[in-house]
């Protein structure tokens, strides 16, 4: 059946055969799709780069060399063991202390009349290292013993039961899983030097490069630490004066380390440690003795103690006041009078006598103090004792007035309150702390005015402070003449600057672009 013809009344009008459509989008212009794309692979970019930077800074699997040494002092011998990463070890500061061990007994000179036990005294703390050193890494490791006043007493004492000791010592050492690279007695000079390469290669004082460099210029102290060095048998003074004179070159040691040359003062005191110290003002005490009893200022009220005259002598510290006496025993009694052991201590530092511009004590040459300094060992030992080594340094009227309170005690009282702590060495403490007061004052003349530039040391960081780390690197070559060349910052600094500067100039370029190239789409009058 066929629709009757349309009339030209009813035709349908042309707009309304595609009725408008409203709210929809305009077509997005190229030029947006194109700034789009672009923002888009930028980010990607950056986003690869930030990627690529921190997978390659990804710690590696750890390369770790290993290094042992013996610290055989006078009156005990200390292990430490050391390691550092292979890929870093000419670096500064990489080396850190992982172990220490005390060994039980006395030191190794004291093996002088049974010189076979020397040796197998030194076992327990080698088969400690044995347990923290990786086993695949005992015979790359080497091993070092370095002796020092102690043995070298024991050498002037008795040269041949001095080797026999240390012939002993090298046959425990060879016998050990390690690369054994030496057992020798250390001068005093040396001793003095290691611990002042220490304390500095510690506290990063060598090496600067880069920024590290120009901000250390921006520093007012001194650019490295003085060492004051204190044992049983001697004690060391080392730093770098302000100005180097031609007097006691003796004195002098000549250092090329990282590419900088240091000029060195330092002296070794034979006989001077805390120790034989005591041993030579009793000794001057007894010359005055009409009896066996000695009233003794620098002991606590009510301690006793009774020592052997003979053996008293056989000391090259004491044997030139030896003399005769009408007793075999000697019965000392304390009186802790504090301004009097000063007295009698400062008897021990000859004052009178000085052939140089200037001199600590016997006639030995010193410069003028320069810089801080860091006392350790015995320093530290006997004035952390005594609560004086806080980050707060004290004045030197405090530090006198906490030993003269300390030394007044009496001995009961003292005994009470540190019963875990050995009686000899317990009793000493009042002498010690006197005794430290004494030759930090009286004898190397440091005053009220630069006491507090003195830093009592037992660690800088992990590694303990002492002459065996500054020994180690030295023979190991750890710390090379010539600054090995780097670039002035490191890999993951380089990297992380880049990623920063590619961010930069795309944010730039994209700017520049929307400036400069506005879409239509956000140009005024269009919709």
């Amino acid at each position: 059946m066929t629709s009757p013809p349309l009339g030209a009344d009813d035709a349908i009008p042309l707009q309304s055969a595609a009725p408008a459509v409203t709210g929809t989008k305009p077509k997005m212009s190229t030029t947006r799709k194109i700034l789009l794309i672009l923002g888009f692979l930028s980010t990607l970019a950056a986003i690869a780069l930030i990627t690529v930077a921190v997978t390659q800074n990804q710690p590696l699997p750890k390369n770790i060399k290993y290094g042992i040494v013996l610290d055989a002092g006078s009156s005990h011998t200390n292990l430490y063991v050391y390691e550092w990463p292979a890929e870093k070890e000419n670096d500064t500061g990489v080396v850190q202390q992982v172990e220490v061990c005390k060994v039980e007994g006395p030191g190794i000179s004291g093996y002088s009349q049974t010189t076979e036990k020397a040796g197998p005294s030194l076992v327990q703390c080698l088969r400690q290292a044995e347990g923290v050193i990786p086993l695949k890494q005992h015979q790359e490791t080497p091993v070092y013993l370095g002796a020092t006043a102690g043995m070298r007493l024991l050498r002037l004492e008795n040269k041949d039961a001095a080797e026999k000791v240390l012939s002993s010592v090298e046959k425990t050492l060879r016998s050990a899983p390690f690369n054994f690279q030496g057992a020798r007695i250390i001068s005093g000079q040396e001793e003095g030097a290691y611990g002042w390469i220490t304390i500095n290669y510690l506290l990063g004082n060598f090496k600067q490069s880069g920024w590290k460099k120009f901000l250390h210029s921006l520093k007012s102290v001194s650019e490295t630490s003085g060492a004051l060095d204190l044992g049983g048998a001697s004690t060391q003074i080392t730093f770098v004066p302000d100005e180097i004179s031609s007097e006691s070159p003796q004195n002098l040691l000549y250092f090329r380390l990282y590419g900088k040359d240091y000029r060195v003062y330092t002296h070794s005191f034979l006989c001077y440690g805390k120790d034989q110290a005591l041993q030579q003002k009793l000794a001057r005490d007894l010359q005055s003795t009409e009896n066996s009893s000695l009233f003794d200022p620098c002991f606590h009220q009510g301690y006793q103690r009774t020592i052997s005259v003979s053996n008293f002598f056989k000391n090259p510290c004491t044997s030139v006041e030896k003399k005769q006496f009408p007793f075999s025993q000697l019965h000392i009694e304390g009186e802790g009078n504090y301004e009097k052991c000063r007295r009698n201590i400062q008897n021990l530092f000859n004052k009178t006598d000085c052939p140089y511009s200037s001199c600590s004590f016997n006639g030995i040459y010193l410069p003028p103090l320069q810089g801080d300094f860091g006392a350790f060992s015995a320093f530290y030992f006997v004035m952390n004792f005594l609560n004086l080594t806080s980050d707060d340094p004290f004045t030197l009227d405090e530090v006198a007035s906490a030993i003269k309170k300390f030394c007044a005690r009496p001995w009961h009282e003292v005994k009470l309150q540190y019963h875990q702590i050995k009686e000899k060495y317990l009793s000493e403490y009042c002498f010690s702390g006197a005794y430290i007061l004494s030759l930090l004052e009286n004898g190397y003349e440091f005053t009220t005015e630069n006491w507090k530039r003195i830093h009592f040391l037992g660690k800088i960081g992990s590694s303990d402070a002492g002459w065996t780390l500054g020994y180690m690197l030295n023979l190991t070559n750890m710390i090379p003449a010539e600054e090995p060349p780097a670039p002035p910052l490191s890999y993951g600094s380089y990297v992380g600057l880049m990623v920063l500067c590619s961010l930069v100039l795309v944010s730039v370029i994209l700017l520049a672009w929307l400036l400069f190239h506005k879409p239509k789409c956000l140009q005024k009058g269009v919709v």
